[in-house]
């Protein structure tokens, strides 16, 4: 499906951050941008921004100064609505406000030639809702940028049930020519990212209600275990905590009390007492002047231990295995349950169970679990914990295999599942039931959460590297522990491990 033709009209309206940057991005990409917002002299402001920050490029050397002059002079502001009646693309980035964007809809059709697609910014409303009362409905579509728009790749083309399968397919090959990452979705609670994304945040909040570590210690094994960029509780400081809730709320009122989605009692609280991270200097770090850096927690300096043993796969122990004997330690491989074995201790990847949970079904009382790592190689941390009745030299000698091999290593509270594999398992289930539930492909879900919240690796991909066996059974004893529908199976995964138990995968 071909793009709209360069040079076309674009119309943009609202001129905040979101309508800005997506008139910059269209503006950059050759087309003539009419820009209008209500509010007397915003646009103008917009336009002068955008030029200052094409300055900037072109001091950077990353951008042209005549090509900076011409795209420039492609942006211009208009006063009335009919101004754009030649544009062949309309995008709303207005207030989230469903009646709003109905009655700003309504009166562009009014306006614009019949060919005129009409798209939408929102994040959270129904685009079928949306476009529920136009006499064309099949001509709107979500096109939903995310912040910074001429920054972030990824755009979800968002259909409505009325929306026109060749609109969406225009759409998606003019994002793609814009430069951005597109992906196909449908009009569902949260599209893509933002329902997918839900438990990062979610599993991070119960891990802390249920004392499993400390914020900064936390946030520390999300991002130096599991690669994330930033941890989550760091992540919702900088959104703040009233967009982070108010988001959780809706999905979770969308999904009629959906236990996935359920809200945390924790956030709810530090919005109830104005503490909404860093625009406010508080949420779950202090910023400002006098603020303490937060210490993580690292046990302390241990002894090698001797006469080491290991029994490889699944996926996690062969990774550490090879980075052990990079170490120079010896290990003798023998056949036991997956694990590592040194002065006493068995030490397995954790499965959902926790360590104590393990210990008891194994009779191994000095047991201890390792949480997932993105990297093995090259990862600076490892986080364990130990059974309730596992002895002071077992884990003296786990934590000293683990620094020998270069790991800082960090002690959580004997969860299920720990930080990283836990977290990433349900966000695998849950872009599984996208897909499962026509709401994307498994390529649009891994592309989503991969450039539209810096994940890592996408989801599914994850899963695949982990192995489709080894999430389904953390999510089954995940289950089982709480006894909640929150950590339920998708039935794609199911259905999938049942076809091929030893293989099954989502990509090639």
């Amino acid at each position: 499906m071909q793009s709209l033709p360069p040079h076309s009209t674009i119309a943009v309206i609202g001129s905040g951050a979101m309508g800005a940057g997506i008139a910059q991005v269209a503006a950059t990409a050759g087309h003539q941008v009419l820009l209008f917002d209500t509010r007397t002299g915003a646009a103008d402001k917009a336009i002068a921004q955008i030029g200052a920050t094409y300055a900037r490029l072109v001091a950077k050397g990353r951008m042209g100064a005549v090509e900076s002059d011409l795209a420039r002079e492609r942006l211009r502001r208009i006063d009335a609505l009919h101004e754009a009646s030649n544009a062949v693309l309309v995008i709303e980035a207005i207030v989230e406000d469903l009646q709003v964007k109905r009655a700003l809809f309504a009166a562009l059709e009014d306006v614009v030639a019949s060919d005129c697609i009409l798209a939408t910014n929102t994040s959270s409303i129904s685009v079928t809702a949306i476009g529920a009362q136009l006499a064309h409905p099949e001509r709107l579509v979500g096109m939903h940028f995310f912040n910074p728009a001429p920054l972030m790749a990824l755009v979800e083309v968002v259909s409505g049930l009325a929306t026109g399968r060749e609109v969406a397919q225009v759409v998606y090959a003019t994002a793609e020519k814009w430069g951005k990452s597109p992906v196909h979705a449908k009009s569902t609670p949260g599209f893509i990212v933002n329902r997918v994304a839900r438990p990062f945040y979610g599993e991070a909040l119960r891990l802390l209600l249920e004392q499993a570590g400390d914020v900064a210690t936390l946030d520390a094994v999300m991002r130096e275990c599991g690669g994330f960029r930033m941890g989550p509780f760091e992540l919702m400081d900088l959104i703040g905590h009233d967009v982070n809730f108010s988001v959780t709320q809706s999905v979770f009122a969308a999904y009629f009390g959906d236990p996935r989605f359920t809200p945390s009692v924790l956030q709810q609280e530090l919005v109830n007492a104005g503490y909404l991270g860093r625009k406010t200097g508080r949420g779950f770090y202090r910023y400002g002047d006098g603020a303490e850096t937060p210490v993580v927690q690292s046990e302390a300096p241990s002894d090698r231990p001797a006469a080491i043993k290991y029994a490889g796969a699944p996926g996690g122990v062969d990774a550490l295995v090879a980075r052990l004997k990079a170490s120079g330690i010896e290990l003798t491989e023998i056949e036991a349950a997956p694990g590592l074995y040194c002065g006493g201790a068995a030490i397995h990847l954790t499965d959902g169970r926790s360590a104590t949970e393990r210990a008891q079904a194994d009779n191994g009382r000095d047991t201890i679990v390792f949480d997932l790592l993105f990297d093995a190689a090259k990862a600076p941390r490892i986080a364990l914990a130990r059974a309730d009745g596992c002895s002071d030299d077992a884990w003296r000698a786990a934590v000293g295999l683990f620094q020998a091999a270069g790991f800082v290593v960090t002690r959580l509270d004997d969860i299920p599942g720990l930080a990283v594999m836990r977290t990433v398992a349900m966000l695998a289930n849950e872009a599984a039931d996208a897909v499962h539930q026509g709401v994307c492909s498994a390529r649009a879900v891994d592309i989503a959460m991969q450039k539209g919240v810096n994940y890592p690796r996408g989801p599914l991909a994850w899963l695949d590297a982990i192995g489709m066996g080894q999430v389904v059974s953390v999510l089954s004893n995940l289950a089982a522990t709480y006894g909640e529908d929150r950590y339920r199976v998708s039935p794609l995964l199911r259905r999938k491990l049942a076809a091929d138990p030893q293989g099954a995968r989502f990509h090639a």
